[in-house]
């Protein structure tokens, strides 16, 4: 008896969340090139999330391709991490592993919020329908040298912050809604890394804007005893 075992995962096996992630993306994607709707999305998101092997999550992208036509491979490995560049950005740019859960945000009537010190995934998937979403990227390290964030906004609206000096790209589709890069960068700073903007906007907005990192704050300087207007005398 042979002991031949088939080259994709087995059914029974449980799936990891970067397997869960990457059917979502495709699923993200999807709804950008009009394969399904809103709807439909909301219902195939759901049930990836809930998926526990790969029998259960593989049928949710059965019937959609791969970027390019091809089946989509649902165990591809990650790309690997580029290599940081020299300059100011340099210890900003690279790093470890990011969760598997970091590389989206939704929002379904509600809202997210990214800020202060975190970690800008290579791609990472922003969907607000019916709600808002806040992406701050002023004291943000990045995973890559060049990030893609991929904006969808029905009937929502989300806003980017970059600090100046970061090169940015916008690429994103507004039908009855729209991608506004009012603000420019000024000139890229040496080794600084690319923030691609893409995604669809119907109903919505996707506004990219630039502001400076916010300067610390100073400690309040501690009351002494001689400050105080109602000091009783000494006796």
């Amino acid at each position: 008896m042979t002991d031949e075992r088939p080259e994709k995962p087995l059914p029974e096996l449980r799936a990891s969340d970067a397997d869960r992630e990457r059917v979502v993306e495709r699923l993200r994607d999807a709804v950008a090139e009009g394969r399904i709707d809103m709807e439909e999305f909301e219902e195939r998101l759901e049930a990836a999330y809930k998926s526990k092997t790969y029998a259960e999550l593989e049928p949710i992208t059965s019937d959609l391709p791969a970027p390019g036509g091809h089946p989509m491979p649902l165990a591809a490995a990650p790309p690997a991490p580029a290599q940081a560049a020299d300059g100011s950005w340099a210890s900003r740019i690279g790093g470890g592993g990011i969760p598997a859960s970091a590389s989206a945000a939704v929002a379904v009537m509600s809202s997210f919020q990214r800020k202060g010190t975190w970690t800008v995934p290579p791609r990472l998937d922003a969907v607000a329908f019916w709600g808002s979403g806040d992406l701050d990227l002023r004291e943000a390290n990045f995973a890559e040298r060049e990030v893609v964030i991929n904006c969808i906004a029905i009937m929502g609206g989300i806003q980017i912050t970059v600090p100046p000096g970061v090169e940015v790209d916008v690429r994103g589709f507004g039908f009855m809604g729209a991608f506004d890069q009012r603000d420019t960068p000024g000139p890229v700073g040496p080794g600084a890394p690319r923030v691609v903007v893409t995604g669809l906007a119907f109903w919505g907005g996707v506004e990219v804007k630039v502001k400076p990192p916010k300067s610390p704050k100073s400690p309040k300087r501690p009351k002494s005893l001689g400050d105080g207007p109602n000091l009783r005398k000494e006796l």
